[in-house]
């Protein structure tokens, strides 16, 4: 449990929970991404549905954040409903402008400017994929939940989830599984 100490008291600090799609092999982006999608039953997108509700604004890298802009944009289920309506943060010294709704460009030291907002008041913060942003942010400690929602296929080719050089030391939380071969695995990192 984090706390922080303001003028009125204690509060709990919001949490980042990154949540990211793999391959068995540990794939997570590239060609065979585009796999994912035949996957999801009913049960998968409501988890998907209330693990978006329950968070307060999306935290994304400018990669995920142009993949993502054209995919949900696109989508008209309740989970890209309520995707598209959160507030979204970009982390990007190179985007000139956002045309997703609700979207804030942030630029400067993304490790203060992300503890900046898990200070602030309210629900946690949802982290979609793990590129740089994502790498960074569990580099500093700053990611509290990492879930990984595996898929049952061998992408062969494509980014792996940890580049070499990458290291995290993980407590297992939870599994979930769901029809279709997905399972869906939370971890805390340790301190």
């Amino acid at each position: 449990m984090h706390v922080k100490v303001n003028g009125k008291g204690y509060h709990i600090m919001r949490k980042i929970i990154e949540y990211t799609l793999v391959s068995v092999d540990g794939i997570f982006a590239g060609a065979a991404a585009a796999g994912f999608a035949e996957y999801r039953d009913e049960a998968y997108m409501r988890d998907g549905l209330s693990q978006a509700l329950a968070c307060d604004a999306l935290l994304m890298g400018r990669t995920t954040y142009e993949g993502f802009a054209t995919i949900w944009t696109r989508r008209t289920d309740p989970w890209a409903e309520r995707v598209n309506a959160m507030p979204k943060y970009v982390f990007s010294s190179t985007l000139e402008q956002a045309e997703w709704n609700n979207t804030t460009i942030v630029r400067g030291d993304v490790v203060a400017e992300v503890t900046r907002l898990k200070q602030q008041e309210g629900r946690d913060l949802l982290l979609y994929g793990h590129g740089l942003l994502a790498e960074t942010l569990l580099k500093h400690h700053l990611v509290d939940v990492l879930d990984l929602s595996i898929y049952p296929f061998v992408a062969g080719q494509g980014r792996q989830f940890f580049r070499e050089g990458e290291n995290a030391a993980l407590r297992f939380v939870a599994a979930k599984s769901f029809s279709n071969g997905i399972v869906k695995i939370t971890y805390e990192p340790r301190s």
